[in-house]
């Protein structure tokens, strides 16, 4: 029986600064750094409190994934403090958090322009 997700990845451009970005701005918790190859590591991160962990996985040249929607929906228990908390840490949205008919939603890009949406849960 399936039980959870284990987790997901990201393709980065550059794995030092998607570190740098996700374990200072976000908070994450690096878990796993290992060598993968030559030329890229192993970066296993964790949100505080989250089971799902992420994986910054080094893209390769013109990856289309680069820049893009991620699919990857965050939550938080107060959007709007999480919110204004990323933005003085430097984090881009691309908008204010919106109220919805189902909750409070926003989004936000890393370093490589990746889109992630930050929900209520």
């Amino acid at each position: 029986m399936i039980t959870h997700v284990k987790l997901v990845s990201i393709a980065v451009t550059d794995q030092e600064k998607s570190l740098e970005f996700y374990t200072e701005k976000l908070g994450f918790k690096l878990t796993v750094d290992e060598a993968f190859d030559k030329n890229s590591r192993w970066l296993e991160l964790k949100p505080p409190g989250g089971q799902t962990r992420v994986v910054l996985l080094k893209a390769k040249p013109g990856d289309a994934r680069i820049g893009s929607l991620t699919n990857i929906v965050f939550t938080s228990d107060d959007i709007e403090k999480t919110y204004f908390d990323l933005k003085v840490k430097g984090v881009h949205f691309k908008e204010p958090p919106n109220k919805q008919s189902w909750g409070m939603f926003t989004q936000f890009t890393d370093p490589d322009g990746n889109v992630f949406v930050l929900a209520s849960q």
